[in-house]
């Protein structure tokens, strides 16, 4: 298997990175500037460019068998207008150049990152791989981002587009801006913490991911989730349990939404996903349980 990655250098690309090599798998990462490797493997080969620019690198993406579409801004910080601009087409117009680049009558396998906003914000309704999409920002971007990619089958290629929850990692992602507060002994659940979190281990992530490559039968979208999503006051408490910490100071709404905007109503509400797809194609997860996994990245 050879496989070409956008994004690579980032959070998840690089742990992903180390999953794909380690099983003996050839990694193209594709990176804007060739000083920005970061932590890749040194088995990993290195393409360079824009991925939301149409360039010469999209010569090599015809060569592997599977592409894997991490790129894209980050979600987490306050969404000016600006930035939500940078957040729609740093996705929308990196995929669209991907599947630009595959060839006319190809069969690879195209990974194209999505996200549980999807869904929209709809309480405690449990929800999978074939509930309705939402209306707001991110459930928008999320159909259209999907639809880019989806284009691909039009040239024969297999398309999943995976559902990413919250990723939580020891070297990187959401979880170090998560624990701050409980390290200096003010942590606790955000707002009412009755909000729902859906989230992943990144190593069962990676796992994921190559068993959604390997397995020719899935298809369409899939939740990149744990089975057991918490709500948020849960989270607070099992992060505390870990660090020896208190969990009791909550962060108000007001504060919150004052800080981060509209993003913040986006940690206030959540969504409860299950990743019915991956659980149904035999998956197992190796961190199911929130405190255990908290536990595996925080004390290791």
């Amino acid at each position: 298997m050879k496989v070409f990655m956008t994004g690579a250098n980032g959070f998840v690309g690089t742990n992903l990175s180390r999953t794909l090599t380690s099983e003996g798998i050839q990694v193209t990462a594709l990176i804007r500037n060739e000083s920005k490797k970061g932590n890749l493997p040194a088995e990993v080969s290195i393409a360079v460019g824009d991925p939301t620019r149409p360039g010469k690198w999209q010569e090599a993406v015809q060569d592997h068998d599977v592409i894997i579409n991490l790129a894209g801004a980050t979600m987490f910080r306050r969404w000016t207008r600006a930035y939500k601009r940078l957040i729609r087409e740093s996705r929308i117009l990196t995929t669209r150049n991907l599947v630009d680049a595959l060839g006319s009558h190809g069969s690879a396998t195209l990974l194209s990152t999505s996200g549980v906003g999807y869904y929209g914000f709809t309480g405690d309704e449990v929800l999978d791989e074939t509930s309705a999409a939402g209306s707001d920002f991110l459930a928008t971007l999320a159909q259209d981002w999907e639809a880019e990619a989806f284009a691909a089958r039009e040239k024969g290629a297999r398309v999943v587009a995976t559902r990413f929850g919250v990723v939580l990692g020891s070297d990187g992602g959401a979880l170090a801006q998560m624990v701050l507060p409980f390290r200096f002994f003010i942590g606790g659940p955000l707002g009412n913490g009755n909000q729902w979190f859906s989230w992943i281990h990144v190593q069962d992530l990676c796992r994921a991911a190559l068993f959604v490559a390997s397995n020719t039968g899935i298809e369409g979208p899939v939740n990149f989730t744990a089975p057991d999503p918490v709500r948020n006051r849960d989270l607070a408490k099992a992060i505390g349990q870990v660090l020896h910490r208190p969990a009791i100071m909550p962060a108000p709404a007001f504060m919150i939404n004052a800080l981060l905007g509209e993003f913040g109503s986006v940690i206030l509400k959540g969504q409860r996903v299950v990743p019915k797809k991956l659980l149904e194609a035999g998956f197992s997860f190796e961190h199911p349980d929130i405190t255990a996994a908290l536990e595996s990245l925080l004390k290791g």
